[in-house]
């Protein structure tokens, strides 16, 4: 399965929902499954500052217990975006999204659905860019 490793917060707020789309400074043609990663890395800035606070609260999250270099979650990449000054100047995305991702014209706004946050983290080192993780049956 493809994975992309993402750092914390951002990993969890992604497999939980609160976060629609990942932005990235290159675009992709992939699209279909992929898997979530949260890196080892931890920007505990963002953890403590609003709103990544409350909405990992929401779900029993701080910065003290968000799981690390595991594979948490599965998704659908359905679609990827250019953000345009024009989308900027309209307000999109709306809500925290905004917050959650680097929208500056140029960067890219991949879409993903059908979230599936796993019962169990799978450890697995991340690397980056896409990379393959052989799936076992019974991990999902």
């Amino acid at each position: 399965m493809k994975c992309l490793t993402i750092r914390q917060p951002w990993a969890t707020l992604i497999a939980l929902g609160e976060k629609q789309f990942e932005t990235r400074s290159w675009q992709t043609a992939y699209r279909g499954e992929l898997a979530i990663h949260a890196g080892m890395g931890i920007d505990t800035t963002a953890c403590r500052q609003e709103p990544f606070k409350s909405a990992l609260a929401r779900h029993g999250f701080t910065v003290d217990n968000l799981p690390r270099g595991a594979i948490i979650a599965t998704s659908r990449l359905a679609g990827c975006y250019e953000v345009t000054q024009a989308a900027a100047d309209e307000g999109w995305p709306g809500g925290n999204e905004l917050v959650f991702g680097d929208y500056a014209p140029g960067r890219y706004a991949w879409k993903l659905e059908d979230m599936t946050a796993l019962a169990r983290p799978i450890p697995a080192k991340g690397r980056l860019s896409f990379w393959e993780y052989p799936v076992l049956e019974g991990e999902q």
